[in-house]
């Protein structure tokens, strides 16, 4: 599929400024000048029915497919929610027009969307007319105004839109990355499997060092998906995510420590010692003693023991295959 460009894209500015409306109230500054013009066309806010608005996009949340996200299911969606009943939707959603008649797209917004949803109320809502690339500028412009995505939040929200066709340059324009910034969140993204990320959550407190540990412990094959799984599932509810991320480090570390140390030694006959370690199998025979002879004989007749059990080991092996 070819990928999307910002190329010869109508920019957003020009998409805000063909609403031809002027702000009737004062706005709050913000540090995304673009995302200031689209909160300040007021006469384009209209209160809409939650259940008419759609998702559109990229998810650039994790509570959007999170199995695990007690940051944004508890307290703080609570706060937000509760903010809302008690004083009103301040901030209002951007959403666009579907193609159904009557029918809405969101583009950002989402948690306020289904706060309003679950209080049963009308929600506040910016109506624009945009094309896919405007919006996703602006997805990633209110992203940046807010700066409150966490580091993992950002690696799925740029895999997402690599997904959806758009190119790199899109994605490092989108989220403000440089070049070794965005290689930063696919290393994450493409090394840490997405059932192990789903169950540690968003980790809020978690930068990049950490999820790149844990990106190298499953390139260097220290750690699998089902071992994280398994660590994770042990945690229980009440353990915030960025401490389970932590105790999946530490476990793994712990693992990879005792895998490095799992070596066994055996003496079958005196004079002959065994070694079996992590990578490799060794033998050695003492050429004094009691196991003279039979070090001379077995220098003379080792490759051809090693062949002949090898032949048979094959020949066993190929049996149980049919």
């Amino acid at each position: 599929m070819a990928r999307k460009s910002l190329q010869e894209m109508s920019g957003i500015a020009s998409t805000i400024a063909r609403s031809g409306t002027k702000p009737v109230d004062k706005v709050a500054k913000t540090s995304a000048p673009a995302l200031g013009a689209l909160q300040g066309s007021l006469a384009a806010i209209r209160e809409i029915d939650p259940d008419l608005i759609d998702d559109w996009g990229p998810a650039d949340r994790l509570d959007e497919f999170t199995a695990v996200n007690s940051e944004d299911d508890g307290e703080g969606f609570d706060a937000l929610k509760g903010s809302i009943q008690d004083g009103g939707q301040q901030v209002p959603i951007l959403v666009r027009k579907a193609k159904s008649d009557g029918r809405f797209e969101a583009i950002y917004g989402r948690r306020r969307l289904r706060a309003c949803r679950e209080l049963g109320v009308k929600v506040r809502a910016n109506v624009q007319d945009m094309d896919d690339q405007a919006a996703l500028l602006a997805k990633g412009l209110e992203n940046a105004a807010r700066r409150n995505l966490s580091f993992y939040e950002k690696a799925r929200f740029a895999e997402a839109i690599l997904e959806a066709g758009y190119t790199s340059p899109t994605v490092r324009q989108v989220l403000s990355l440089s070049a070794s910034g965005l290689s930063h969140l696919m290393k994450v993204t493409q090394n840490v499997p997405v059932k192990v990320g789903d169950l540690i959550g968003v980790a809020p407190k978690s930068g990049r060092p950490k999820w790149t540990d844990l990106a190298e412990l499953f390139i260097s094959r220290k750690l699998t998906e089902k071992a994280a799984v398994s660590v994770l599932q042990q945690c229980g509810t009440k353990v915030n995510s960025d401490d389970r991320l932590d105790l999946l480090l530490k476990e793994a570390s712990k693992r990879g420590a005792q895998q490095g140390r799992a070596t066994s030694e055996v003496a079958p006959i005196e004079g002959v010692i065994i070694r079996s370690g992590r990578g490799s199998i060794s033998m050695s025979v003492k050429k004094s003693g009691s196991s003279a002879k039979f070090a001379e004989w077995l220098d003379d007749n080792l490759a051809d023991l090693i062949k002949k059990s090898y032949a048979e080991f094959t020949d066993v092996n190929r049996t149980y295959e049919n």
